[in-house]
């Protein structure tokens, strides 16, 4: 009987499952939107019963359309970050605060005070920034105690999803990594930081390998998701983790340049490096004895999307986002001195400021819309380069770059990122993204693969290259410094007006 996996990723907009034949072609694709609850503004929460009920939903339909009932192994990915807290009898607490969450800003000043810039880099190799996961834990004992008291269970997204799946606790290294808790160097939890931030060490998990089976299905998960009792689940991977392996960004020397909702770079390497100012994310990856660098922008897509909604109102939503690609690729590089800085949400990368703004500079009555639109994709694009900017002062480059998520389906946007970030920009197939890699580390757990490098050689093939066209990667090199010097001179603006 030929052999089928299935990988789920648990996303802020949707949850999403992907049926995957042993030849590695997809053969069944689905996915459960997910609604995003902002009770104040900064604030960005989730009922991670809905995960569990869009991942019912996304497997069925997934599974009816590849039309199978029995899989060999289930890989699961997810959001990072994203905080659920258990009580005793294994009950959520309260909804899930998110990745995207920014009310954690004193709790992050309270852990660097506590343990310092050093203790940081020692300990956990990141630095303390709102999107974390400890941050939110100092948050509920802060600001809702008798939340608090009763916690016994400390999971991320898709590890509660594991747990109605399995019965089992567990989390892997790749989301581990994001709880500022762990030790990125050693691979396990960090007594110190735990004992620091005076935590209790038993509600963390017992974290297992990507492509290891953490637990299988119990007879009421399948009879709920429609699969076969004992089904085993491998232990997966954060989101970013989890789509670089299914781009096959696996070793050194590649990279991933991701735009969605957000926007990240990822370049694995095989030894654990922290930056001395930790600008950028150091962080485990999927695949072991592996790490990777981690840029992120939080408004890349969502950027676009945004100016499309709010600036062009009906008349803009009428509008596809090719046509408006296309408007901007009829204007020059620079957008004839438009500037946009896509800090709508605040910026993680490089500059670690919830504060930080969306900002249009350089407006003048000859400007058009596809100079605006021109100025978001280039304001995005050079946000990437920031991240890549900073991986290279550590030593890390990319002879390419594997671009994912929806803004590698614009020929014009790869072509932008490969002239400015100095690479070639590359897309592979199949473009399952983070559920594909989460496929890819079940085919590895179910032992029909030895490694997850051997899947990928098996399963992904390049589809097309574009190249940097030097002329015009000299031509935003000067418009890329325009930008870079925007951001040290509005930060105080920034600081001043926030809220």
């Amino acid at each position: 009987m030929p052999q089928h996996y299935l990988g789920i990723d648990i996303g802020t907009t949707a949850v999403k499952a992907l049926v995957v034949d042993e030849s590695g072609s997809v053969v069944g694709d689905a996915e459960s939107p997910q609604e995003l609850s902002v009770p104040q503004p900064g604030w960005a929460e989730q009922n991670p019963s809905d995960w569990w009920q869009g991942t019912i939903d996304a497997v069925r339909s997934a599974c009816a359309q590849a039309g199978v009932s029995d899989v060999a192994a289930i890989g699961l990915s997810g959001q990072m970050h994203s905080s659920v807290l258990l009580d005793e009898a294994d009950n959520v607490l309260r909804p899930a605060i998110l990745w995207n969450d920014v009310r954690t800003t004193a709790q992050c000043r309270y852990i660097t005070d506590r343990v310092g810039d050093a203790g940081l880099r020692r300990m956990v190799g990141n630095p303390a920034l709102e999107g974390f996961t400890s941050p939110k834990l100092l948050w509920v004992r802060d600001e809702e105690p008798d939340v608090f008291d009763e916690i016994r269970t400390l999971l991320l997204a898709k590890d509660y999803v594991r747990l109605l799946m399995t019965g089992e606790k567990a989390m892997e290294p790749s989301d581990a990594a994001g709880t500022l808790l762990f030790d990125v160097v050693n691979g396990r939890w960090s007594e110190e930081m735990v004992g620091a931030l005076e935590l209790d060490a038993s509600i963390l998990p017992p974290v297992v390998g990507s492509a290891s089976i953490s637990g299988r299905l119990t007879s009421d998960a399948a009879e709920m998701l429609g699969l076969r009792v004992g089904t085993p689940v491998v232990g997966g991977g954060a989101d970013n983790a989890a789509a670089s392996v299914g781009s096959s960004v696996v070793s050194e020397g590649t990279m991933q340049t991701s735009i969605g909702t957000s926007g990240a770079v990822v370049a694995p390497i095989g030894q654990p490096r922290v930056d001395p100012g930790m600008r950028i994310h150091s962080f485990n990856h999927a695949v072991p004895e592996m790490w990777y660098l981690m840029g992120v922008v939080l408004s890349a897509g969502a950027a676009l999307g945004w100016f499309r909604r709010v600036l062009l109102g009906t008349a803009g939503v009428g509008l596809s986002y090719e046509e408006l690609i296309a408007e901007a690729d009829a204007v020059p590089v620079g957008a004839e001195g438009l500037t946009f800085l896509p800090y709508l949400t605040g910026e993680r990368t490089p500059h670690a400021d919830s504060n930080a703004r969306g900002v249009f500079v350089g407006l003048h009555s000859g400007h058009q819309r596809g100079h605006m639109v021109r100025a978001v994709l280039e304001g995005v694009t050079f946000a990437l380069r920031d991240s890549l900017e900073l991986m290279r002062g550590l030593g890390v480059d990319a002879t390419e770059s594997v671009a994912v998520g929806g803004g590698a389906r614009s020929a014009i946007w790869r072509q932008m990122q490969a002239d400015v970030l100095g690479v070639p920009v590359v897309t592979v197939g199949p473009s399952g993204g983070a559920p594909y890699g989460a496929a890819i580390l079940a085919a590895v757990g179910a032992g029909d693969f030895a490694t997850v490098i051997e899947t990928c050689q098996a399963w992904i093939r390049p589809i097309d290259q574009i190249s940097p066209r030097l002329g015009v990667a000299n031509a935003y090199g000067e418009v890329y410094e325009r930008y870079r010097r925007l951001y040290p001179r509005l930060k105080d603006h920034f600081a001043q007006f926030a809220g």
